[in-house]
C-alpha cells in the first residue's frame, strides 16, 4: 500500500493520497486547490489517480477535486447526502472500494456515512486487505480531529440547527468511529488552527484508542450533554467561508497558475478608486508597521495569510498585493487556495515605492503594554474571567461577539524591539511616533507623540471617556480573561460590525500577541477611522506585567 498525507500548515488542512502498488489504482481524499504535488508523486510512485473522494462539502478553503479530474481524468466522488451542480459518483454507507486486484484482494477502503459536522459527511476506513481485522486507520475528515470533533453549525448544514446536527455528530462518533480497534489510526482533515474546530491538537495523526481516553468529547456523557458541549462557544466562521462553501457545491473556475501583474503605482490607486481595488500588504508586521501606504489592508504572509484575508476583504473583492519581491507569487497562490482569484496585480518593491512617495506614508500608532498597565493601573490586577484583568472602570460595555476562526501565529513582540526605527524602550509620553515618523516630519500621520490620540492619557492619569477599548480575540480568550472595559468583537466578524463603532472616536484594539489587532487596526483605517491604536504585545504582555 501506498499512504501519503499531505499537511498544508498555512490553512491546518490534510490531504491523501492512497494506492495500491500492485495494480497501480489509488484515491486522493480532500485535495487542495493546487494539484500538481498530487500528480507528480502519483507518477513517481507508478500510481493512477482514479478517484477524487470529498469527506464532505469544505468551507474553510477551496477544494482541488474540478483542477484533479481535469488533470487526471479522476471521477469526482461524495457521500450519498451531497447535492452538487457537477455529476459526481456518490458514496453509500457500507460501500467498498477496491484498489487492489478483481479477486478483491489488495487494498480497500470503506465507507461510513457519519453526518454531523455536514449531511453528507463521510469518513473512509483503510485496510491493506479487506479481511485485516484491525484496520490500516481511517480518514475522518471533519467528522473527528485529534483532541476535539467537527463543529455542527455551519452553513453547508442549512435548515438544520446546530443541536440536531450535534445529535448526528454524536450518533457517528459512538456506532461507526468508536466501533473501530484502538489501535486503528486516526487521520483528519485538520489540525491546530482551523476554524472547523474548537481545540485541535498540533498532532496530524492519532489513535481511536487514545482518542477514546484523551478527546474531551469522547467522554462517557449522556448525548444531551455532548450536544451542549459542542454547541457552545464554537469559533466564529471567517466571512468566506459560505462563499467556499458554495464554490465547492455547485462549481468553479479552474485554477490557472501564473504570477500576477506587476503594476506601477499610477495603476495601483487608480484601481483603488475606480474598481474599489483593496491595496493588500503582506509584508512581515514590523515592516508594515513602520510604513504603509494609506488607506491599505494588512495580512502577513507570515501568518495565516489566507484566512485572516478571507475575513477583512469581502469575496470578491479586487486585490492589488503589496508583497517582499518575490513574494507576489505565493501570495495570490494562498488566496486562491480560498477562491480569492480577483487579484488585479501587484506593486513590486513597495518599501521602495514607499521611500520614494512620502506624502503617501502612514504609520501604525501603537501602545506599549507598560504604558497601558500605567494608565490603568492594571500592574498589581490579577486576571480573572468574563473578561475582567484587576480593576478599572468600563469603557463600554456591549454584547461579546463572535470567535475569530483559527489561532494567532507568529511571537509576541516585547519591548525593546525596534519598530519603525523607534526603541520601544526609548518612547517616551509626550514624545515621538510610537511606531515610526522622525520628530520634525510633518507629513500626514506622522510624528504623533505617543501622549495623544487613542493612545494618550486622559485627566488624572485614566482613559478619555470615548476611548472604544475592543478585544479582536476569541470569545474563548475572552472569557478566561480581558482588560477593564473591553468590548469582544473578534476579527473574524469585524469587518461586519464596523456599524457598530463611531469612527469619529478613538478606538484602542489589542489580542492575544500583537498580530490580530494589527490586522484589525489596518482594516478600521482602510474604512475611515482617523484615530486607531493598537496594544504591542497584546494580552500575553498586559497579563505578564500584571502577574
Amino acid at each position: 500500500m501506498h499512504f501519503a498525507q499531505y499537511y498544508l500548515d498555512c490553512l491546518s488542512q490534510a490531504s491523501y493520497l492512497i494506492g495500491d502498488e500492485t495494480t497501480g489504482r489509488a484515491v486522493l481524499v480532500d485535495p487542495r486547490r493546487d494539484t500538481d504535488a498530487y500528480v507528480r508523486d502519483a507518477e513517481a510512485a507508478g500510481l493512477r489517480i482514479e478517484l477524487v473522494v470529498e469527506t464532505h462539502i469544505h468551507a474553510d478553503f477551496l477544494s482541488g477535486h474540478l483542477e484533479l479530474a481535469r488533470a487526471t481524468g479522476a471521477t469526482v466522488c461524495f457521500g450519498e447526502a451531497a447535492e452538487t451542480g457537477f455529476p459526481i459518483r456518490r458514496l453509500r454507507d457500507g460501500e467498498r472500494i477496491l484498489l487492489g486486484e478483481d479477486d478483491g484482494d489488495g487494498v480497500t477502503l470503506t465507507v461510513l456515512a457519519t453526518p454531523g459536522h455536514t449531511l453528507e459527511s463521510i469518513c473512509l476506513v483503510i485496510r491493506e486487505h479487506p479481511d485485516d481485522e484491525v484496520p490500516f486507520g481511517v480518514l475522518t475528515g471533519d467528522t473527528l480531529f485529534v483532541g476535539d470533533v467537527g463543529r455542527p453549525d455551519l452553513l453547508s448544514a442549512a435548515g438544520h440547527s446546530p443541536q440536531d446536527m450535534a445529535a448526528r455528530l454524536h450518533h457517528s462518533l459512538h456506532t461507526k468511529l468508536l466501533a473501530l480497534p484502538d489501535a486503528t489510526r486516526v487521520f483528519p482533515a485538520h489540525g491546530a488552527g482551523s476554524a472547523c474546530g474548537r481545540s485541535l491538537s498540533t498532532e496530524t495523526s492519532s489513535t481511536i484508542g487514545d482518542q477514546r481516553r484523551l478527546n474531551y468529547a469522547l467522554q462517557p456523557m449522556p448525548e444531551a450533554d455532548f450536544v451542549r458541549l459542542v454547541t457552545a462557544g464554537q469559533p466564529a466562521t471567517p466571512g468566506y467561508f459560505a462563499h467556499d462553501a458554495a464554490l465547492n457545491r455547485d462549481g468553479h473556475p479552474l485554477l490557472e497558475p501564473g504570477p500576477p501583474a506587476a503594476l506601477t503605482l499610477d495603476e495601483a490607486l487608480a484601481a483603488r478608486d475606480r474598481q474599489g481595488a483593496a491595496l493588500l500588504d503582506c509584508r512581515p508586521l514590523t515592516a508594515y508597521t513602520r510604513a504603509h501606504l494609506a488607506g491599505s489592508f494588512h495580512t502577513s504572509l507570515d501568518t495565516r495569510f489566507a484566512e485572516y484575508t478571507g475575513s477583512v476583504l469581502a469575496p470578491g473583492t479586487p486585490i492589488i498585493l503589496l508583497a517582499d519581491p518575490g513574494a507576489e507569487q505565493e501570495a495570490r497562490l494562498r488566496l486562491a487556495r480560498i477562491g480569492y482569484d480577483y487579484v488585479l496585480g501587484h506593486l513590486p518593491d513597495p518599501a521602495a515605492v514607499l521611500e520614494r512617495c512620502p506624502a503617501l506614508i502612514r504609520h501604525s500608532h501603537r501602545i506599549r503594554y507598560e504604558e497601558l498597565v500605567g494608565e490603568q493601573g492594571w500592574v498589581s490586577g490579577e486576571p480573572s474571567g468574563g473578561g475582567a484583568l484587576g480593576g478599572g472602570g468600563p469603557v463600554e460595555e456591549k454584547p461579546a461577539g463572535e470567535e475569530a476562526g483559527g489561532e494567532e501565529l507568529g511571537g509576541s513582540e516585547v519591548s525593546g524591539e525596534v519598530l519603525g526605527g523607534v526603541e520601544l524602550a526609548d518612547c517616551e509620553p509626550g514624545g515621538r511616533e510610537a511606531c515610526g515618523g522622525e520628530a520634525d516630519c510633518d507629513e500626514p500621520g506622522r510624528g504623533e507623540p505617543v501622549g495623544r490620540g487613542a493612545a494618550g492619557r486622559g485627566a488624572g492619569g485614566s482613559w478619555p471617556a470615548g476611548v472604544q477599548l475592543i478585544d479582536v480575540r476569541n470569545p474563548a480568550e475572552y472569557e478566561a480573561g480581558a482588560l477593564p472595559g473591553a468590548r469582544n468583537i473578534p476579527l473574524a466578524g469585524l469587518r461586519h460590525r464596523l456599524g457598530e463603532l463611531d469612527p469619529d472616536r478613538p478606538v484602542v484594539l489589542y489580542c492575544r500577541s500583537g498580530n490580530r489587532s494589527v490586522i484589525a487596526a489596518a482594516l478600521l483605517e482602510a474604512h475611515g477611522f482617523g484615530d486607531v491604536c493598537d496594544v504591542v504585545g497584546g494580552y500575553e504582555a498586559v497579563a505578564a506585567a500584571a502577574a
